[in-house]
């Protein structure tokens, strides 16, 4: 039987048409999954805050994170079996929650995916200062240098798929150099701490008023951060061949290799490093340079900064990859202004106008960096999104499980009634997760910051999901749907 056929005529029985090239392979699907979560951009992303607010014990909360995440990773993966359409999380709960809730959870789904884009350039920005100069660069230059990644991940994303896939493949390469191969030489040869030292917070609980559970549970806000994007593998359902079995599995996987590869950076770094005060003080703003460099000595540092910037500009040019389609989905559905124009797709077979659009919003986000230091507001703001988006499709999965609105054995993912147990573990996790990064924190805003940068998550996604209200009741988009769905029907669970 002709696959693609067969996935295309699949896609028809949803309402649409096949207009994105299926190309992608469940090694693809997968290079783009591990790309956006990267073990190299989520542990630099956390492992200075962890160290500050934990002390060497940092790790601990990596791995409650890890564990919390492999849940809502197993959710999402019975989702993607039976769902396999481009939109992912807008798609299931428009299906199984109605199309309002749909819109909104989408709306907010796209400000945290933009967000991420932001975060990962303004990140990436330090190394690629490292790689030209000394020292800290100024706000502005911070800024500059956050939108060249921007504008590298938009151009390579232009090309088409097939470069994508390439660069994505190096980027795999990098993160298994700079993660995988000099982990296991730091602890096979440069570890300088025994491993007690894990349990211990060298006083770092001083950053939460002398709490060592506040400090804990302020390091495990951020350490969330480090298992964020699986989904992206549900984001290119439509370019993917046999994408009911190729997506779960390329989600499942490219989950547990980044968490490995995390766990296993983060124990090699903290025993690695010489003096671990240090970084609880805040005197080494960079553990793991500090670590790598210390370990194999000064020749590793331009090479090192070399093979952590292709990680970086691979994340960045899979999370630009998989924000274009979340946005060509909602343009196609006709739920976004300029619907027309955004769901454009080029002679490239690629959404082109989705990901410019995506592009030019994720550069903007960039002008908050000229007030200080806001990798942690940053960091905050974007876990605190995708966290209220988790929360939201494990709880519509539940009620639609219990209710029987969903049938989950009819996907390629079956768990029975382990399925059920899996997806009420992950709904009081992501509650316990969400509370706890929306937790207004002084410590996570940029020193001397207002009110409004404590509260920022709570205060950003209350606006964001009033707008989203507003032009719910005012422009109802879900009328505008070409197969308006309140829920899933039985000719939809058939055809899964």
């Amino acid at each position: 039987m002709d696959d693609t056929r067969t996935d295309a005529g699949e896609l028809a029985e949803y309402g649409y048409q096949q207009e994105l090239r299926r190309t992608l392979s469940a090694w693809a699907v997968f290079a783009i999954g591990f790309a956006t979560i990267s073990p190299v951009v989520g542990i630099y992303a956390v492992v200075q805050l962890g160290f500050v607010f934990a002390g060497p014990a940092w790790i601990w909360a990596v791995v409650v994170a890890f564990l919390g995440q492999l849940l809502v990773a197993v959710v999402y993966a019975e989702l993607s079996s039976q769902f396999p359409i481009t939109g992912g999380v807008y798609q299931w709960v428009r299906r199984l929650a109605g199309p309002r809730l749909g819109w909104l959870v989408g709306w907010i789904y796209l400000a945290s995916a933009i967000a991420s884009l932001t975060t990962v350039a303004y990140l990436g920005a330090s190394w690629l200062y490292m790689l030209f100069a000394d020292g800290t660069p100024s706000a502005a230059t911070h800024v500059l240098l956050g939108v060249v990644f921007v504008v590298v991940a938009l151009a390579i994303n232009l090309l088409g798929v097939n470069p994508v896939k390439h660069f994505l493949n190096a980027g795999i390469i990098a993160e298994g150099v700079a993660s995988i191969a000099v982990s296991l030489i730091l602890l096979a040869f440069a570890h300088h701490n025994g491993f007690g030292i894990l349990f211990d917070t060298l006083g770092a609980q001083g950053a939460s008023g002398g709490s060592v559970t506040a400090g804990f549970l302020t390091c495990l806000a951020v350490a969330g951060w480090a298992f964020l994007g699986f989904d992206a593998t549900t984001q290119v359902a439509e370019e993917t061949e046999q994408p009911r079995r190729s997506v779960p599995r390329a989600l499942l996987r490219a989950y547990l290799f980044v968490a490995f590869t995390v766990l296993l950076t983060g124990l090699a770094v903290t025993l690695a490093l010489k003096r671990p005060e240090d970084a609880v003080s805040g005197s080494v703003t960079d553990p793991v340079f500090e670590a790598v460099t210390g370990g194999l000595g000064g020749w590793s540092e331009k090479p090192f900064i070399i093979v952590v910037l292709i990680a970086f500009f691979a994340c960045a040019i899979s999370i630009q990859t998989y924000i274009g389609r979340a946005v060509y989905a909602f343009a196609r559905d006709r739920q976004l202004p300029f619907a027309p124009t955004l769901a454009t797709v080029g002679h490239r077979q690629i959404p082109y106008v989705s990901l410019i659009a995506t592009a030019v919003l994720a550069g903007l986000g960039l002008l908050l960096g000229l007030n200080g230091n806001a990798a942690a507001t940053l960091i905050a703001f974007g876990s605190g999104g995708f966290y209220f988006i988790f929360l939201a499709v494990a709880v519509v999965a539940l009620v639609a499980r219990l209710t029987g609105r969903w049938n989950p054995g009819a996907g390629q993912v079956r768990l029975g009634r382990t399925g059920l147990v899996v997806n009420v573990l992950a709904v009081v996790w992501l509650l316990f997760e969400a509370v706890n990064i929306a937790w207004p924190r002084t410590e996570l805003a940029p020193v001397g910051g207002s009110w409004i940068q404590v509260w920022a998550v709570v205060l950003v996604f209350s606006v964001l999901f009033l707008l989203g209200l507003g032009y719910v009741l005012a422009a109802k988009p879900h009328t505008k749907l070409a197969d308006p769905v309140t829920s899933p029907n039985t000719e939809e669970v058939k055809a899964s």
